[in-house]
């Protein structure tokens, strides 16, 4: 593909040699001749001057460099864009298995592409245009949109529901039963039947080996273009804003309510019945036990505003010479 023909598909503003033949793209270290990489964050742009890329993605007023640059508002999103057309997904042609188990009760779209040793239960409703990988399972009742994507040994249990464009990627669980025990007269732990649907809403993707507990009663809810990573854990009865991300290893008890556009980053645990404000960042490793206000950036376990955390971590490792100067302040001059 040449270069204006790229520029072109991205609509980005070429500077250079449009006729340069692009192949692929790589990392802004790692790209050569035939590559086209990009810098989002100003901490690299020295290496765009070095860099040895057919052409670089930049913000329009990036500064001029050697290699030719395609000029757009946002060049990581630009980035993105890029790497789907010289890697497109692979595409899965319409039909039905021989090996898949469908209930002849199940009602399912048009174009659906079925895989080897699925199970869809009775009534379920599918969508149009879905496609679903080997092992899968759909459970009873569950009720799913357009453009379902489901990989391999991904669940949906009984009564969940999900919009359209949801994805699951391997081993994801919606609707896994919720946490829920009583103890008994006799000591012994009693199991709260977990009645209430997970729903999902349209536009999300949950990653790898993550689990969306349903709710004991009332229903678990993930808001539409919520993006949840990696082995991150949705107690029953929870609820996740519109467009929010939980990053890998969150986990989340019951009763949790997280607002629109929050990011949980990486192994950030929330007590339950906490509810965190719209554009809340909590970062990483962090361990929330009560609410948040919409806007705030906390950290820390137990978590607080980010900033003084930021003051107390600087400080920490000069506390044991803080210790010994005090102490020393304080011994007696006859001593």
């Amino acid at each position: 593909m040449k270069l204006g023909e790229l520029a072109e598909q991205l609509g980005a503003e070429c500077r250079g040699t449009p006729d340069t033949e692009i192949t692929g793209v790589a990392g802004i270290e790692e790209a050569g001749p035939g590559q086209v990489t990009f810098v989002a964050n100003s901490k690299y742009a020295l290496l765009a001057k070095k860099t040895k890329a057919g052409a670089v993605l930049v913000a329009p007023d990036f500064p001029e460099i050697h290699a030719s640059t395609l000029r757009i508002k946002n060049p990581y999103l630009a980035f993105a864009r890029a790497i789907e057309i010289f890697h497109p997904p692979p595409l899965y042609a319409p039909g039905i298995h021989a090996t898949a188990v469908i209930s002849p009760t199940a009602k399912i779209g048009r174009e659906a592409s079925i895989g080897a040793y699925v199970v869809i239960g009775e009534n379920c409703v599918i969508g149009d245009h879905a496609t679903i990988l080997p092992h899968a399972v759909i459970y009873p009742n569950a009720r799913i949109g357009d453009h379902f994507f489901a990989h391999a040994h991904s669940v949906v249990r009984e009564d969940c529901r999900l919009g359209n464009n949801v994805v699951l990627q391997n081993g994801v669980v919606v609707g896994s039963d919720g946490y829920g025990f009583a103890k008994d007269d006799a000591g012994k732990w009693h199991k709260i039947v977990q009645s209430g649907p997970a729903i999902v809403e349209d536009d999300v993707e949950i990653q790898a080996n993550s689990c969306i507990d349903r709710a004991s009663v009332g229903e678990t809810r993930i808001g539409r273009g919520a993006k949840i990573d990696n082995l991150v854990q949705v107690g029953h009865g929870s609820s996740i804003g519109e467009n929010t991300l939980l990053c890998a290893q969150v986990g989340l008890a019951g009763s949790t309510h997280i607002g629109d556009d929050a990011i949980l980053a990486g192994q950030v645990g929330v007590a339950g019945h906490c509810h965190i404000g719209d554009r809340v960042i909590v970062t990483a490793q962090s361990g929330v036990g009560g609410n948040i206000e919409a806007g705030k950036i906390i950290s820390g376990s137990p978590a607080y505003d980010n900033r003084q955390w930021l003051r107390v971590s600087a400080i920490m490792p000069r506390l044991p010479e803080m210790l010994r100067q005090f102490q020393r302040k304080r011994k007696p001059e006859n001593e």
